[in-house]
Parts: structure tokens; C-alpha cells; sequence
């Protein structure tokens, strides 16, 4: 599989689609009130650039990058499309993620995750990539919900 990953501008139909299915997926494994993904229009901001990954002209995913700092980034937004996992997506969309993070001077690199087993698959795939559990960071509080992890780079 050759996997392109460009910079988006979230005005395609099908980035919709998907950003629609990693919320109905946060929704479905999450309860009400500890779910922090973030919806099309929220992940317009400045402070975010938003990754998509394809294959000729069919999406796999997306990711995005908060800056949180000027040394610190946040991972959002990170899906790969149901038929496309276990391939290698998310794998690709993280190593573009980190080397970003190091062309922007980050020294630290975190997220937040569901603690159901339904994100058994991505602890996996970050701790992988050597991040580690930690305690709540920037804006999120203390959820037993939720699952912080970081990475210094």
C-alpha cells in the first residue's frame, strides 16, 4: 500500500464522513460528559493542522496536531477508516506526526485516549512509539475515563 500524507483543509465530503465516524466510534465507547473528540468545526482552529492520509484518491485517515506550547503538541483526531485498520495507517500517520513535531521544536508530544478495550489497539500502537502513561494535561482533568499518554522527543 502507498500511503500519501497531505495537509487538509476539512472541506471534503469524505473527510466528514470519517471525522463523523471517529465520533460516532468515541461516542459508542465513551460515556457522556468524557469524550473529548473533536467535531469538523473545532478542528478548524489556528493552534491545529489537520493530516489526512490516502491511497490514489481513497482516504484511509486523518490526524491532527495541537500546539499546546511552543515546546509541547497534542495528537487529536487520529482514525483510520474501519476497512483500512491493521494495514499500516496509523502506523505512517504517526511517524509523520513525530518528525512534525521535531521540525517544530516540540520536546514533548501527548494525548489523550479512551480507557475501554475498545482503545486497547491504540495504547498499543503509542506505546510502540515509546509513550508512556501520564497524569492529565493541559485543559483535560482527572477522568477514569480518559487515558493520557507523552512522549519526549
Amino acid at each position: 500500500m502507498t500511503i500519501s500524507i497531505r495537509v487538509d483543509d476539512l472541506s471534503g465530503p469524505e473527510i466528514g464522513l470519517l471525522l463523523q465516524a471517529h465520533l460516532d466510534f468515541a461516542a459508542a465507547h465513551t460515556p457522556a460528559g468524557s469524550g473529548h473528540a473533536l467535531d469538523l468545526d473545532s478542528l478548524k482552529q489556528p493552534d491545529l493542522t489537520f493530516w489526512t492520509a490516502w491511497e490514489n484518491q481513497t482516504l484511509l485517515g486523518c490526524v491532527a496536531l495541537k500546539e499546546l506550547s511552543q515546546r509541547h503538541g497534542e495528537i487529536k483526531s487520529m482514525h483510520t477508516a474501519k476497512g483500512f485498520r491493521g494495514r499500516g495507517v496509523a502506523k505512517k500517520l504517526l511517524q509523520h506526526l513525530i518528525e512534525e513535531s521535531n521540525k517544530r521544536g516540540y520536546d514533548r508530544l501527548s494525548l489523550e485516549t479512551g480507557n475501554s478495550d475498545a482503545f486497547a489497539p491504540a495504547q498499543l500502537l503509542y506505546q510502540s512509539f515509546d509513550f508512556k502513561r501520564c497524569e492529565s494535561f493541559g485543559d483535560y482533568l482527572h477522568d477514569p475515563f480518559s487515558f493520557c499518554m507523552t512522549k519526549t522527543i
